[in-house]
């Protein structure tokens, strides 16, 4: 069924096609249809102060075929017209077969800051030859992550020039496997702490998650026919404005908070920390020292557009609020994923058909008229 169809039957109808699709049971249908999957003693336990809780509109993402395997992908949002320009733009991958998606893993790193050091250099290596050490005391503070084939696989050291001198800072690079790792990560670090005070005779003040998971980057890709795109002249307006976003953080900044609509939204749905995932998307894009476009589109030499993305993406499937809210479980079964890794690849492929769906938008009809059409079709 393609976004048309399923946009023009009620939020009952759609339930049923994703019941029957997801093998939900009746007592998880009620759940999503009721609206009021997380008690407020439930609530209570999550955050501090709580008073209430907040509804915002549950959707499905229809048309997405990411490494061959169809998704109805739940999303979490209250912007109109982006779930609809999504879903366009997983149609048009999907008639070119898809996205191809794929990643480096699920290493995080936790640092350690180091300071008061006058030999950094010396320090650094000292650090190094104790390498061992300093993995082991890491992997004693969470042995059940160990099992599953998790841990601390190595470390690293940073020599860091500040207006308060050099500092020396020390990641810890852990296979957090399908958990977020922040909590792990934050022992860990804390953990060996002492330990490097004690090899270089410096102090360690900050022991915490790095958001930047240059180690943990989930990549998509598609190729779209220029005729479904309405000819080449169109590829080259894509083209155009990709260029656009390059050379300018204004408009890259606009281009990836679009992509951001189509991330974050799936984030949300699964219990994923957004504000991580975005910290972290943001700070990618920066990396080279100019702030720049996290998708890239190209025409190859039959003339056809071709569009990827690379993204940090670090979530999880267990614990946390994905552990504790029914609705974050719901998310994961209806999208039938088995590990992080998978969930990052769908969250990164989400995110190129946004950013696929408004270009288009962008340079045919406009996003406004775009607007109009679509909500037409739903009346």
């Amino acid at each position: 069924m393609d976004y048309t169809d399923f946009l023009n039957l009620t939020p009952d109808q759609r339930l049923s096609i994703v019941q029957e699709v997801a093998n939900l049971t009746d007592e998880e249908r009620a759940i999503i249809a009721q609206g009021n999957a997380l008690p407020l003693e439930k609530a209570n336990g999550m955050v501090e102060n709580v008073i209430g809780t907040y509804q915002i509109p549950y959707a499905i993402a229809t048309n997405f075929v990411i490494n061959n395997k169809h998704y109805l992908v739940p999303m979490v949002g209250e912007e109109p017209y982006v779930n609809g320009s999504i879903c366009g733009g997983a149609l048009l991958a999907k008639n070119n077969g898809g996205f191809t998606a794929s990643n480096t893993g699920s290493i995080m790193i936790g640092q350690v800051q180091l300071t008061g050091i006058s030999n950094p250099f010396s320090s650094r290596l000292k650090i190094m030859e104790e390498k061992e050490a300093i993995m082991k005391l890491a992997d004693s503070k969470d042995p059940v992550l160990l099992s599953f084939g998790g841990g601390c696989k190595s470390i690293a050291v940073r020599i860091l020039d500040s207006y308060q001198g050099p500092m020396v800072v020390v990641h810890l690079l852990v296979d957090t496997k399908d958990a977020m790792g922040a909590q792990v990560m934050n022992a860990m670090a804390e953990a060996v702490a002492p330990l490097l005070e004690k090899i270089t005779g410096g102090k360690a003040n900050l022991k915490v998650v790095s958001n930047l998971a240059v180690h943990r980057l989930v990549r998509s890709r598609v190729c779209v026919k220029k005729e479904d795109f309405g000819g080449e002249p169109y590829v080259d307006k894509v083209l155009s404005a990709y260029a656009f976003a390059a050379a300018d953080p204004y408009r890259a900044t606009t281009n990836n908070k679009g992509v951001m609509n189509g991330m974050i939204p799936v984030a949300l749905a699964t219990g994923n920390d957004t504000r991580a995932i975005e910290s972290g998307v943001h700070a990618y894009a920066s990396i080279s020292g100019t702030y720049k476009p996290v998708t890239i589109w190209e025409k190859n030499n039959n003339g056809d557009l071709e569009g990827m993305i690379e993204v940090p993406m670090a979530v999880g499937i267990v614990g946390g609020t994905t552990k504790v809210h029914p609705m974050a479980q719901l998310s994961l079964k209806i999208m039938k994923i088995q590990s992080a890794l998978e969930l990052a690849q769908v969250i990164a492929s989400v995110g190129l058909a946004a950013n696929l769906g408004v270009l288009k938008s962008l340079t045919t009809v406009g996003l406004h008229a775009d607007f109009d059409k679509l909500h037409s079709r739903s009346k």
